[in-house]
């Protein structure tokens, strides 16, 4: 019975404060009764694996000579457009390396060329996009239908 009535004289006290040791703020207090994770980053390990990717196609020579041509219509038309005309817009399919893993994915943008730089094998569009050549799988545009139509 004397058990029951041990505390009563500091119950109605104040909490005490420490002016040590900082208060602990309620998300650390949380983290304390969290479910102990024994395999951090084991979830994303696993779903990185599931993610797929595409493996890289070789380029045929008849593929390749057909991308080096339209490239060189594209420079044609990059000089031409100096006197005031307007550059085309063109639709480039290009490889895009995973950084994770092997492979990567196949990825279209549709843009203006501003210029193609031979020593860095790159083209550079007007938005600032940057494709280096060797990952350039497909050229498209109004600016081929012509040629498209001979073939």
């Amino acid at each position: 019975m004397n058990d029951a009535h041990k505390y009563d004289d500091i119950i109605s006290l104040p909490h005490h404060v420490s002016v040590r040791h900082p208060q602990m703020s309620l998300l650390d207090r949380a983290a304390q009764f969290s479910p102990f994770a024994a395999l951090t980053g084991h979830d994303a390990a696993i779903k990185e694996t599931q993610r797929l990717t595409d493996e890289r196609m070789e380029l045929n020579e008849d593929e390749k000579k057909l991308l080096d041509e339209k490239l060189q219509m594209i420079r044609e038309s990059l000089f031409a457009g100096k006197g005031g005309h307007s550059l085309p817009e063109i639709i480039f399919t290009y490889f895009k390396p995973d950084e994770k893993k092997s492979g990567g994915a196949y990825l279209s943008i549709q843009g203006k060329v501003k210029k193609i730089d031979e020593y860095s094998h790159q083209v550079v569009l007007t938005d600032g996009m940057v494709l280096p050549i060797e990952h350039i799988v497909g050229i498209e545009g109004e600016l081929f239908s012509e040629y498209e139509d001979l073939e």
